[in-house]
């Protein structure tokens, strides 16, 4: 890593834009705006207390329900402080910057992970797991967490965070809408497939858009899709040497694609729709396609979605590199400054165990299981009974390549963001001038131009470039 990057680590995080979904994750989810704190302990005598630090999505949810378990197995209780995506990263880098202690553990999001354990926020969970008796071991099985979601959790320095759930990118698609038309998805669909698909299922004059993309600008909207897009066309972010690569012909060349997609196919508000919007589109019948997170096909199976049994599925579209997909999701973490480590860790892996899956399912449904994270639930006949979107979400998270996201030698890692500090700050800059360049204000030949000279500057102040 170039030198002075983790002095910068703490200062970019405060001033981020927060990836609306994935987010570091991928799935966009934004929140309440207010702090609930709520025990899961709430009546009961503890012998100890953890603070929890959350965002407030379905998921996490379910959690705070199920923990007045773990207390009455472990007698310690949890206690949960729910803030909204952008305040939970603000003040966790506030806190774990301090060493004041606040939280013990955290959801954190992939992109912050390998950053955050590098500059010593995070305690490395190796040891942890080497103290552990033989049976407790055996049960938590470590094996069982999907290999590519343990690499995006881990650096150099080893193990990070457990995943809570996992996501890669996939195709959802109106089969119903399909078959009137006379259309038939490839599992592996091309980009130009869709691009011609979407087309002829786009009618507006009865309220259905043939795809929804997001346009909403951020590292995590437009710039999460859009990045991988950049990588299936064969282009990439910077060379080996971090020059950005803005003039490229497989960087304009992407851009266009995606702006003549959503122009010609697309929702009609692009620059107004991130993955929230798009998934309002997609379960309220408005919408035939929509390429994003894998952990939608639990949401549109559920509540009050209207296209329940009309969701077919199919791998993320490809180009010239023939895989296309990000890890994401959302993550537990242990901060160095927590006091109560021990408790945190038993909390940690109680969380993320087959157990709590099974505990999940049985009482939410198993469409609502953390999906993503083991290849045991891939085996568990009741959860693929209640998931149709099971063996796909498994095959886009196995055909995501975290480590070599280009077909060209780069010089970071991960297909949906570059796993540099500096990302957010480029990557919401670089969204805005998209989000001129879809509205058409702004030339695309400008947002090059303009994209270039910002990401320069970022890159030469990071240390990167001289």
């Amino acid at each position: 890593m170039k030198k002075g990057i983790l002095k910068s680590v703490s200062a970019m995080l405060l001033v981020s834009t927060v990836m609306a979904g994935c987010t570091t994750n991928s799935d966009g989810t934004q929140n309440a705006a207010n702090e609930n704190q709520g025990g899961a302990n709430d009546g009961k005598k503890s012998n100890v207390t953890i603070n929890l630090a959350t965002v407030n999505n379905p998921d996490m949810t379910i959690m705070q329900k199920l923990a007045p378990k773990f207390t009455e197995e472990t007698g310690i209780g949890v206690n949960f402080i729910v803030l909204p995506e952008n305040e939970l990263r603000n003040k966790l880098t506030t806190a774990v910057g301090m060493g004041a202690g606040t939280y013990d553990l955290a959801t954190i999001g992939t992109f912050e992970v390998p950053h955050w354990g590098d500059n010593k926020w995070l305690e490395p969970l190796d040891p942890y797991f080497e103290k552990m008796d033989a049976s407790t071991k055996k049960e938590y099985n470590r094996d069982d967490i999907m290999k590519p979601i343990v690499n995006a959790l881990s650096s150099k320095s080893g193990l990070y965070a457990l995943p809570f759930y996992a996501e890669s990118t996939m195709m959802f698609y109106r089969k119903d809408l399909f078959e009137a038309k006379g259309l038939t998805m490839p599992k592996n669909p091309t980009w130009d497939q869709v691009y011609e698909m979407a087309v002829k299922l786009n009618e507006p004059a009865k309220g259905v858009t043939g795809v929804c993309m997001r346009g909403l600008p951020g590292w995590g909207q437009n710039m999460f899709i859009f990045t991988q897009m950049l990588h299936t066309f064969g282009g990439k972010w910077f060379d080996m040497n971090w020059n950005p690569q803005f003039s490229s012909p497989e960087m304009k060349e992407a851009l266009q694609f995606y702006k003549k997609l959503i122009t010609d196919a697309g929702e009609p508000s692009p620059n107004t729709t991130g993955y929230t919007e798009c998934l309002n589109l997609m379960s309220t019948g408005k919408a035939a396609m929509w390429v994003d997170a894998t952990v939608s096909g639990g949401t549109l199976m559920s509540g009050d979605s209207q296209v329940k049994d009309k969701i077919g599925y199919a791998l993320a579209p490809i180009k010239k590199k023939p895989n296309f997909g990000a890890i994401g999701g959302w993550s537990l973490a242990m901060m160095t400054s927590s006091k109560q480590k021990d408790a945190a860790f038993k909390f940690l892996t109680w969380s993320t165990s087959q157990k709590y899956i099974e505990m999940v399912g049985n009482e939410f449904g198993w469409e609502r299981a953390p999906s993503g994270t083991r290849i045991s639930t891939y085996e568990n006949p009741k959860y693929l009974a209640a998931a149709p979107f099971a063996k796909i979400t498994l095959d886009s998270i196995n055909n995501a390549d975290y480590e070599k996201p280009a077909i060209d030698p780069v010089p970071y890692k991960s297909s949906g963001w570059v796993s540099i500090p500096e990302y957010q700050e480029i990557g919401d800059q670089v969204g805005q001038e998209f989000g001129a360049y879809l509205a058409g204000t702004k030339s695309l030949d400008q947002m090059l131009k303009d994209s270039q000279n910002f990401t320069v500057n970022v890159m030469k102040r990071g240390g990167y470039l001289k």
